[in-house]
């Protein structure tokens, strides 16, 4: 793959060495010949100063027959534009944008381009490190609005169909561990005692969930 990065601040230098360390080719382009200083001497990738939201900039990084874009400088009307830019002037298959403001996040997502919303992450992630309580969140997505969490799993759904918990909680398990391995729920698993259960779930009904999967099934 070819991918451009727009940005060579301390995220997009490490995305640079990151990819370049698996085999891929990386351009970045910044408007500060010096933040290339970032990158290590081993980078053997192409550099490019100037405004990454300008069209001869970017052909200059290859964006023509880039597979993939990365919008990471520390503007978000700089990295929505140029993102914009790669996927819908240039048709790169793979664009994303960090955003600041979580409200613009909201709305470029609902473009179709993909945001990592860097404020409210963060800081979400630093509460759950430093308070954390209620259900165990194994990954949480970079919008901070869907997380997988294990859940207490009452005795009396030992023997049910995974079909009836989801059901009764109004959303998926992700993935269960049995006898120490993962596996995708199906159709027809069954709930067997010792069972670990990962759930999808959102902050507003995550309580909820927890609360149904920990009591007994109602009757009927």
């Amino acid at each position: 793959m070819h991918v451009v990065i727009m940005g060579c601040g301390r995220v997009g230098s490490t995305l640079a060495h990151s990819l370049e360390a698996r085999g891929h080719s990386v351009a970045v382009i910044d408007q500060d010949a010096d933040a290339f200083r970032r990158l290590s001497p081993e980078f053997t990738g192409l550099t490019v100063t100037g405004i990454g939201f300008d069209r001869d900039v970017l052909r200059q990084a290859g964006v023509e027959r880039a597979d993939a874009f990365a919008a990471v400088s520390s503007g978000d009307n700089s990295n929505i534009i140029s993102a914009r830019l790669a996927r819908e002037t240039f048709g790169v298959a793979r664009v994303v944008a960090r955003i600041y403001d979580q409200k613009r996040a909201e709305v470029y997502e609902r473009l179709g381009i993909p945001t990592v919303a860097t404020v409210r992450w963060t800081a979400d992630r630093m509460i759950r490190h430093l308070v954390p309580e209620g259900n165990v969140e194994v990954w949480r997505d970079p919008t901070s609005t869907v997380s997988i969490v294990e859940v207490p799993l009452h005795g009396d759904w030992v023997g049910r169909p995974l079909a009836d918990l989801e059901e009764a909680t109004g959303t998926r398990a992700a993935f269960l561990m049995r006898f120490g391995i993962g596996a995708l729920p199906t159709a027809s698993v069954v709930l067997q005692d010792g069972d670990q259960v990962f759930m999808l779930v959102t902050d507003e009904i995550a309580g909820t969930v927890s609360k149904v999967t920990g009591s007994a099934p109602a009757a009927g």
